[in-house]
């Protein structure tokens, strides 16, 4: 019998080696990600609200939203897959049924975030987060409508930006001892406020590296030295593809032209195989 994703996830985690994992906002996103060889995924919220609505991470995607791209990326990848909830949709009780909703789409972890809603990317102004204790709460709802015990709880928090360093500190170490199976704390601002984090041993620990964003950026070494569980990097699919998808296009409206230019595009053949349409066509033929 194979290992439960979920357990297969606990257990790289727990390697404390900075597990590599990339953002996806789509299926393709996935896809792409299992084939150049990571071992999990992440979808992103910031990623399905840009990618899919084309506005900014300000909480306007719903469960609707996460479920049905969390089962379209289940169904065409093997890898373990981390979830983010934002707030949970709501508050404990909205939690407990997206904790059952997303498990059964296919989840294997989920992340939820001490914000209120609505919520903002957690490198934007103006955020306001809830009491330790309603986040706890949430928490503790999660845990208890999980059905595998590997369904794993991340807890973020954004207090860093508001309150401060320690009071970021000391709501981790609450929400790990609510029944979070590892946390987050999203947007240190120094080397020494990361080496701390990474310090903490009542759970793994999780960093999130935005791209321009707030957090320094440092070798995956550096981050596997410090002993961190999950190096994140939630939207370098996403900005990487909105950078290719510009200079493709303008090429194209500069020359009138736009040939198979690996530089530029992928060729027809890499996207076809991006899909697996080679799969379909086994299946077509199986069944002619």
């Amino acid at each position: 019998m194979s290992m439960h994703l979920g357990t297969k996830l606990r257990k790289l985690i727990n390697e404390k080696r900075g597990l590599l994992v990339p953002g996806a906002g789509n299926a393709l996103a996935a896809r792409v990600i299992e084939d150049a060889g990571f071992e999990a995924v992440y979808l992103s919220g910031a990623a399905i609200t840009n990618q899919f609505y084309g506005i900014p991470d300000l909480g306007f995607i719903g469960l609707n939203d996460v479920a049905a791209h969390t089962a379209a990326i289940r169904e065409v990848t093997q890898l373990p897959l981390i979830v983010d909830i934002d707030v949970g949709f709501g508050n404990a009780v909205n939690v407990h049924h997206t904790i059952k909703v997303l498990e059964r789409a296919g989840a294997n972890a989920v992340q939820i975030e001490d914000q209120a809603m609505p919520k903002r990317c957690g490198h934007f102004a103006g955020k306001i987060i809830i009491s330790k204790e309603e986040m706890c709460g949430k928490i503790k709802a999660a845990v208890d409508a999980r059905v595998h015990d590997d369904f794993l709880i991340i807890a973020r928090t954004d207090a860093r930006s508001i309150y401060g360093f320690q009071d970021a500190l000391d709501r981790a170490q609450s929400y790990a001892q609510a029944g979070a199976d590892m946390t987050f704390i999203e947007a240190p601002e120094s080397v020494e406020e990361m080496k701390l984090i990474a310090a903490q041993t009542y759970c793994p620990q999780l960093i999130n590296i935005v791209i321009g964003g707030k957090t320094p950026s440092l070798p995956l070494k550096d981050l596997s030295e410090m002993g961190f569980g999950i190096v994140l990097y939630a939207n370098a699919a996403l900005q990487g593809a909105v950078r290719g998808m510009t200079n493709a296009l303008e090429h194209l409206k500069r020359t009138g032209e736009l040939k198979e230019d690996p530089a530029l595009v992928a060729t027809f053949a890499e996207r076809q195989n991006a899909v697996k349409k080679d799969d379909f066509d086994a299946l077509e033929k199986k069944f002619s």
